[in-house]
């Protein structure tokens, strides 16, 4: 039987978009835990154990646009760019925590090329194949015997 009841259609459209936020919210929340796992000297120069986003910004902000789309946007912080993504119209800076102070963020669109030279080929391609890995790893489901 086919409803078509506006207040029905409303409610699906809702339901439809809120599944979806859902969705992205627990794809960002995947990559911030891969990110973590994945990053370090390799990815960064700058990497320290103690501080593991570090240094990291230019190199994550390609690598999450290749998994999740959306795009890279920059701000200026203590005289140099900061990088982080715009991922299903929500601001996104998976490498926040390697600042003591807020940042005040101003927006600046931009482009993967100058992301880039924020990093170098073997970075980037270091930290694309490992979050890729910890990235479908985290999609598995776990299963246990009885």
């Amino acid at each position: 039987m086919v409803y078509n009841n506006q207040r029905s259609i409303i409610y699906f459209e809702h339901v439809k978009q809120q599944v979806g936020l859902t969705v992205v919210k627990c794809k960002i929340e995947r990559l911030r835990g891969a990110l973590l796992v994945a990053w370090s000297i390799k990815s960064s120069t700058r990497w320290r154990a103690d501080n593991p986003a570090l240094g990291q910004c230019g190199v994550t902000a390609l690598v999450a646009q290749d998994i999740l789309g959306g795009s890279i946007l920059k701000t200026p912080y203590e005289g140099i760019w900061h990088f982080y993504n715009l991922i299903d119209n929500q601001f996104i800076d998976f490498t926040d925590s390697q600042f003591d102070d807020a940042i005040e963020y101003q927006h600046v669109k931009t482009d993967r090329d100058d992301a880039y030279s924020d990093t170098n080929d073997a970075q980037y391609t270091y930290l694309k194949e490992a979050v890729t890995r910890e990235f479908e790893l985290s999609e598995r489901p776990i299963v246990s015997e009885i």
